[in-house]
């Protein structure tokens, strides 16, 4: 993540096909063969419902990825499909050269909608659920949690309960337990889709943050175009269902960290409205 607040922002890009130095290429990204996730030719369906039509697309180590389509395009789906929890109808998907779904799903961390947090353990405990599940003690995972506690602003709730947490803190402690999984690549699905919009604002700011300090690729689907483009640095669009590639789009460069300042850029709102033009095109 670009963190510069002060330098002017270009206006929004195509992403140029073929040429390595823009960053494009006609799977979008750049070179695929070191690629952290490629997809090519997929399609996808139940039953009779065709939910992917034909994407190709590929993320590079440490790039975060937003996509943004209508609801019901299959921007879940497709996370399922990259993570490994479904076997797409048609074409493939390599996470790390590997293309297996066992392969795909060690590779993935998937964070859903709902924090999913079980309310039995104390906060420290969910966060270290992936470590515990791998075989290392109690006391083993939470010293490896602990530290992110102190570095995304958790350090005093290691042992509250779930009940005790408001919704964004209950999300970063759902985020922290993606991270200590430990996977290469991280699946975050619509994450602040259940809070309200003051704290929403508040957790894109924190999670751009955090994804700068752990540079991890990410894939982050949501419904909320402002949000792709403040958190990532490339957003593909996706049509209505079937889902096909209607447009992508590099997010606006340099990016400041602090919310009000970036989404407010002319840049910023330039590349917004594009993305929003792409979506009703995909209506269409």
């Amino acid at each position: 993540m670009r963190t510069t607040s002060e330098a002017p922002v270009a206006e929004p890009q195509p992403v140029q096909k073929g040429n390595p130095a823009s960053g494009g290429s006609a799977a979008g990204g750049r070179d695929p063969a070191g690629a952290a996730v490629r997809i090519t030719g997929l399609a996808h369906g139940f039953g009779e419902l065709r939910v992917i039509g034909h994407l190709d697309l590929t993320v590079q180590p440490g790039e975060v990825l937003g996509i943004v389509g209508p609801s019901g395009c299959g921007k879940s789906t497709l996370l399922e499909l990259i993570g490994g929890l479904r076997e797409p109808g048609a074409g493939a998907i390599e996470v790390g050269g590997e293309g297996s779904p066992g392969s795909r799903l060690g590779r993935c961390a998937y964070m859903p909608q709902r924090d999913l947090l079980l309310p039995w353990l104390a906060a420290i405990d969910n966060a270290a659920l992936a470590l515990r599940n791998h075989g290392a003690s109690r006391a083993e995972a939470r010293a490896q949690a602990h530290p992110l506690f102190e570095r995304f602003g958790l350090a005093g709730f290691e042992r509250s309960s779930p009940t005790e947490l408001s919704g964004g803190m209950r999300q970063r402690i759902a985020f922290l337990r993606t991270l200590l999984a430990g996977k290469p690549v991280v699946l975050l699905d619509e994450p602040f889709a259940s809070l309200d919009a003051i704290t929403r604002a508040e957790m894109q700011e924190w999670l751009a943050g955090a994804l700068a300090a752990e540079s991890r690729t990410a894939i982050l689907v949501t419904h909320d175009v402002e949000e792709a483009l403040y958190l990532s640095d490339r957003v593909a669009v996706l049509s209505g269902r079937p889902a096909r590639m209607v447009d992508e789009l590099a997010a606006p460069a340099p990016r400041a960290l602090p919310r009000l300042e970036a989404v407010t850029a002319a840049g910023f709102l330039a590349a917004r409205g594009r993305a929003l033009e792409a979506l009703t095109r995909g209506l269409r």
